[in-house]
């Protein structure tokens, strides 16, 4: 289906002709003014996949991400790679303006025959109404512009955690995709998903970057809800890599998981103090 969003205010991104995506200040990211959050286009890319399967839950989309996503705009070209009866699998590319790959994406489909049986991992939710409103991890952007944690985004701690370093468990709620289009439970997921590294992160983005070279989101329940929750940590090592490791859930329980892997580099010279 086609779309036409133009609405600056309640969404991610706009598009003139369901083809070509242009962000929103509620996308941009915190290391680079005219780079993207890698989140919102990964829901973008979840979307194409599940346009090219729509007879097919996805169940997992890995995503490596090869260049900066440009605050300009970008296209998702797809092409289903297997089209079988229980399994399908796609390949999605993030291309910009001047028809560069700016990341890479394979996706997982699977059939939901229904007559299966029900066993809970015992993963426990924080209740999210006994958590408070507080701040997004991240409270300066390098660049000084809006950017991703800004008023797209709203978070929730659960008593005992909070915006500080260090593994952290958190509710968040994002506008949508696009203003005119309710995304899917996968869909939504993507945005927190792409936050591990934040909301586990060790010290502050102007003391080291810790910027993610790939996403793997593997959900083996649709999510409900717009509130949805993560609980992260991060290994950091002395030769520069690292891994961001986040249980996603929601109100009834743990839905999946979100993997990372972190390069970490020194801030940039512009960085504040």
């Amino acid at each position: 289906m086609r779309i036409v969003s133009n609405e600056v205010g309640d969404s991610f991104f706009t598009t003139d002709d369901g083809e070509f995506f242009r962000p929103t200040h509620h996308t941009r990211g915190p290391w680079d003014a005219n780079a993207c959050h890698a989140g919102p286009p990964t829901g973008l890319i979840a979307r194409a996949a599940e346009q090219a399967v729509p007879d097919k839950r996805l169940a997992r989309l890995t995503v490596d991400l090869h260049r900066p996503i440009p605050f300009a705009g970008f296209r998702v070209d797809v092409d289903v790679t297997r089209a079988g009866r229980s399994i399908a699998t796609t390949s999605a590319t993030l291309v910009d303006g001047d028809g560069r790959p700016c990341a890479t994406a394979t996706s997982l489909h699977v059939v939901t025959p229904g007559g299966g049986r029900e066993f809970s991992d015992g993963f426990e939710p924080p209740l999210l109404a006994d958590a408070e409103i507080g701040d997004f991890p991240i409270k300066r952007l390098l660049h000084g512009l809006p950017g991703f944690s800004g008023e797209g985004v709203a978070v929730r701690y659960p008593p005992g955690d909070d915006p500080g370093p260090g593994p952290t468990t958190v509710w968040m709620w994002t506008v949508p995709l696009l203003a005119d289009e309710e995304p899917s439970p996968f869909q939504r997921l993507c945005p927190i998903a792409d936050c591990g590294n934040a909301f586990s992160r060790w010290v502050e983005p102007w003391e080291m970057g810790f910027v993610n070279a790939d996403l793997t989101i593997l959900a083996h329940r649709d999510p409900q809800g717009e509130w949805l929750g993560s609980r992260a940590t991060s290994s950091w090592h002395a030769d520069g890599t690292a891994l961001a490791d986040a249980v996603l859930f929601d109100e009834q329980g743990s839905v999946g998981r979100a993997l990372q892997t972190l390069l970490l580099t020194p801030p940039p010279p512009s960085a504040p103090p």
